[in-house]
């Protein structure tokens, strides 16, 4: 993956920061077999063995900037990226040419789909498409903070130092579970402008944008999920609070935000009223008596919400359709049941974490053991 990086960013100027654990031998001697290869290439090593949180690591990786530039070479910006991320060789580009009138530049995220777990891995890209096609756009028009998605996304330096210094040193919060969500909240209350950028080379060509394996495995996936929740719903209600008075927008985005647990509360809910209504649709047809009628305004609501319910998956056909094709678009459909599934397994783990954090337990890192492509999946 680092080899690849390099071989796409070229030979603009740049450098590349990867952080390791003392206690990580194997990561340490792969990345200092290149970084003896590639000047460009900075090798560091965190103080405190492994696994911490990845702000814990970021803050490490800042650091030792810092110390760069001490030595006379300052960066403009600073790239976030996974080890697992399939970088566009012309992203670097698009951050040069936007930097300058935005201080937060955010890809798009591609989840790469493992054709052999189409339904687990295919939900991260359903997902995914909608938010980065609709979401964050709609946000970005309505004035409200823009999160970031902790990979394919600039931040200019002086931005990113205002938070450090807000900080005491560190612009990431290594109690933070979702570092990227709060830093680009963080960064909005401060000021600093955000775009997200979905930009193609040309006319028919794939979206500049960043692609990588998510969980294939309904246990990855719901510990992953599990995680998100916990540090957007629950503790970002806690740590980050809400906008400042009258501004609606945000207001309203956060609360989208922090409803996952009140949604996944209804839609189970749902799911048992719908067993429920078969069941008794069947005892009435094996007793052979008529089914009640329900009244007209059942009716009605149950008609718009059928309505509601297409517009929603037609949306999400149409959002997976635009990023990878009618096939995947299709395959959208079957995949929200899964997405379902695995947000009510994920919100119930969520609430016992954040259970016994509120008891004074440790904040813990659910690590995913991600997947990395070969490389046929890389895409020229």
């Amino acid at each position: 993956m680092l080899r690849t990086t390099l071989a796409r960013f070229g030979a603009a100027d740049y450098r590349v920061y990867v952080g390791a654990y003392p206690n990580d031998r194997a990561t340490i001697d792969a990345v200092a077999a290149i970084a003896g290869q590639a000047a460009r290439v900075r090798l560091v090593i965190g103080g405190v063995a492994g696994p911490t949180t990845k702000a814990d690591c970021l803050n490490t990786l800042w650091h030792a900037l810092q110390r760069d530039a001490a030595g006379g070479w300052r960066a403009d910006a600073i790239v976030l990226h996974d080890a697992e991320d399939v970088v566009d060789r012309h992203e670097l580009r698009i951050y040069d040419a936007l930097l300058d009138r935005y201080a937060v530049v955010q890809l798009p995220v591609l989840p790469l789909i493992d054709r052999r777990a189409r339904l687990v891995s295919g939900h991260y890209a359903d997902e995914f498409s909608e938010a980065h096609t609709k979401n964050l756009v709609v946000r970005q028009a309505l004035g409200a903070g823009l999160p970031l998605a902790g990979v394919g996304c600039a931040i200019a330096r002086d931005s990113l130092a205002a938070v450090a210094a807000a900080r005491g040193g560190n612009p990431f919060d290594g109690g933070s579970l979702t570092e990227d969500y709060e830093l680009g909240l963080m960064l909005s209350q401060r000021g600093a402008t955000g775009v997200v950028a979905r930009i193609r080379e040309g006319a028919g060509t794939p979206l500049v944008a960043v692609r990588a394996y998510f969980p294939a495995t309904l246990e990855t996936a719901v510990r992953q999920k599990a995680r998100w929740m916990i540090g957007i719903a629950f503790a970002g209600w806690d740590r980050l609070g809400w906008a400042r008075a009258r501004h609606w927008s945000e207001h309203w985005m956060r609360m989208r935000d922090r409803r996952a647990p009140l949604a996944m509360l209804v839609l189970a809910v749902a799911y048992v009223a719908l067993l429920g209504w078969g069941a008794s649709n069947l005892a009435h047809w094996l007793a052979a008596t008529p089914i009640p009628r329900v009244g007209t305004a059942t009716a009605v609501l149950l008609r718009v919400n059928a309505a509601m319910l297409l517009w929603r998956l037609v949306a999400r056909v149409a959002f997976t359709t635009r990023d990878y094709g009618w096939r995947e678009g299709l395959w959208s459909l079957p995949r929200m049941l899964v997405a379902n599934l695995i947000a009510l397994l994920a919100v119930r783990r969520a609430v016992w974490r954040y259970a016994a954090m509120l008891r004074g337990a440790d904040v813990r890192w659910d690590k995913t053991a991600h997947v990395f492509p070969d490389d046929a999946a890389i895409e020229p």
